[in-house]
């Protein structure tokens, strides 16, 4: 019988990894192999190259932060405000993820500072985002203006949160995250 071979997945999980913990530069394969506890052999089956990974890294990225999120929430159903929450509850959940966790997002957008390609696939990620939220938001904010203000707000605190380090008066952070989600639906 031959050995297992290491999924695809794992090996962009680990250069997600690789990426949040040190940039673009500390993705490289000798390196994922030893994380995996592998040959660096098994890559040349999935990947032509580093470069290869780093493009199916931001692939997965971009789908797995926007498209399959989306399909998460509307799969569940129900009214908009019922899908928000379903949106928050999902975001909620993937803190720490390699993929969908904050970490990922934040590499990817330092990463996009230097890159102009990469740059513009995180606007695009983006763009997906607001305009998701857009078309929740405005099935019960009738108010174009308001319905920016909520979606940036949430873009913001999803964002912003990982790099705010005050505290937050007699509430736990996590009090205020709900108390903010409370008044988005509002």
């Amino acid at each position: 019988m031959g050995a297992t071979r290491t999924p695809r997945g794992k090996w962009i999980e680990e250069g997600l990894r690789a990426l949040a913990a040190g940039g673009p530069e500390a993705v490289r394969i000798e390196v994922l192999a030893q994380a995996l506890g592998v040959s660096k052999g098994g890559f040349y089956g999935y990947f032509r190259n580093r470069d290869a990974l780093l493009t199916e890294m931001l692939d997965t990225w971009e789908y797995e932060v926007a498209e399959r999120v989306i399909e998460q929430v509307e799969s569940g159903g129900g009214d908009a405000r019922a899908r928000l929450e379903r949106l928050f509850a999902i975001v909620a959940a993937a803190t720490d993820g390699p993929v969908r966790g904050t970490t990922a997002d934040l590499a990817i957008r330092e990463w996009a500072r230097r890159d102009a390609a990469v740059a513009e696939r995180l606007r695009r990620v983006d763009n997906r985002r607001m305009d998701y939220l857009r078309s929740l938001f405005s099935s019960f904010c009738p108010d174009e203006d308001e319905v920016e203000a909520r979606c940036l707000i949430a873009v913001s605190v999803r964002i912003g949160n990982h790099l705010h380090a005050s505290d937050n008066g007699k509430r736990s952070r996590a009090e205020v995250m709900a108390l903010i989600r409370q008044r988005l639906l509002e």
